[in-house]
């Protein structure tokens, strides 16, 4: 997303950088300046914002009120997360999509659905990578943490045989992909542990005690079992009918050891 957004001319020296010709270190370095926003500049991700909101803004006459909020209020950085109740508004906000973000210079690409049809309105090159290379007439859809069908969340767990030092243990619990927190009472006894780990004074690739061994292979035994957690995607049940009233409650609490937090969604039909 980045290097789609260009940068003022003005403003190059602000990213100027060396570079040996050839890669031949022997020589002098030249000085380069960036002509697009880079990874790792903490400008990027405003930057890359405000030109795809603005892009947005300045051809809102020219497509719907959704389309446009969606630019504006759907996207986080580059991923755009969107539902809608029938298949033929999401093909049709599919269609309007890409064109509005590529009169912007942007290109939106990795396209996932829980719908086969609106993935064959899709190009199959701008689908997502793990999409492309199934038959959307008999293959089910499966991606990290989501599967289409029954349109669940769920885990995906690959065991990795590691040494238990404090450095492969941080590899292992972070490697459970999580994103809302479905695991959490799992994730906090591992992330307790590397905590404790580190008020021992236990280094990166240091042995660990027997005791905190026996905490590690206890926890790393259950792993495994994430895979049979099963999340429905959408906290609304079937057949609900149309929301008149939707609130949110938040719980929270903390200790010296970790904290939590739970959501509950609240809905009311008419």
């Amino acid at each position: 997303m980045f290097h789609q957004v260009k940068v003022p001319e003005d403003d190059m020296n602000c990213l100027r950088f060396y570079w040996w010709p050839d890669d031949d270190l022997s020589r002098n370095p030249e000085v380069y300046r960036m002509a697009v926003h880079l990874f790792g500049a903490k400008s990027s991700p405003s930057c890359s914002n405000t030109a795809l909101r603005r892009t947005a803004i300045d051809n809102n006459e020219m497509f719907k009120s959704d389309v446009v909020n969606t630019v504006l209020k759907n996207f986080y950085v580059d991923d755009c997360l969107k539902s809608y109740e029938t298949e033929a508004d999401v093909i049709s906000m599919v269609q309007d999509l890409i064109e509005i973000c590529r009169r912007g210079g942007f290109n939106l690409t990795k396209w996932v659905s829980n719908s086969h049809a609106v993935l064959e309105s899709v190009p199959n090159e701008a689908r997502a990578k793990n999409v492309k290379q199934l038959d959307l007439s008999r293959d089910h859809l499966s991606t990290q943490h989501w599967k289409d069908e029954p349109d669940a969340l769920g885990f995906q767990i690959n065991i990795q045989d590691k040494p238990p030092t404090r450095r492969d243990i941080l590899s292992v619990v972070s490697s459970v992909f999580d994103p809302i927190g479905l695991a959490a009472p799992f994730i906090l006894p591992g992330k307790i542990l590397l905590q404790e780990l580190c008020h021992h004074g236990i280094g990166w690739d240091d042995e660990i005690s027997k005791k905190d061994l026996q905490k590690w292979h206890g926890w790393e035994v259950d792993l495994p079992q994430l895979k049979k957690i099963s999340v429905p995607r959408c906290f609304k049940p079937v057949d609900f009918g149309k929301v008149v009233s939707c609130q949110v409650h938040n719980f929270s609490d903390a200790s010296e050891r970790g904290y939590g937090m739970v959501s509950y969604l609240r809905l009311v039909n008419r």
